[in-house]
């Protein structure tokens, strides 16, 4: 079986309102004892995605939203 890495991030506003984002691994081990501290975030708009999609189709958007960010970034 293939497997991906995954990481969840979960994000707590001060009004008590939570969020789990489903990513590609940011932090791991050797990149917290690195520094790693987080400098930005970017929140996409809400996208509406069919509830099939599979794991290898979620991933290809999250790539996607990485490039497109890498590219308005610089």
């Amino acid at each position: 079986m293939k497997t991906l890495e995954l990481q969840l991030i979960t994000v707590g506003l001060d009004d008590g309102t939570q969020g789990v984002f489903v990513g590609m691994p940011l932090v791991s081990a050797e990149s917290s004892e690195n520094g790693g501290a987080v400098e930005n975030i970017w929140f996409s708009n809400v996208k509406e995605v069919p509830d099939s999609l599979t794991m290898e189709e979620l991933m290809g958007l999250i790539g996607k939203q990485l490039i497109d960010r890498l590219a308005t970034v610089q």
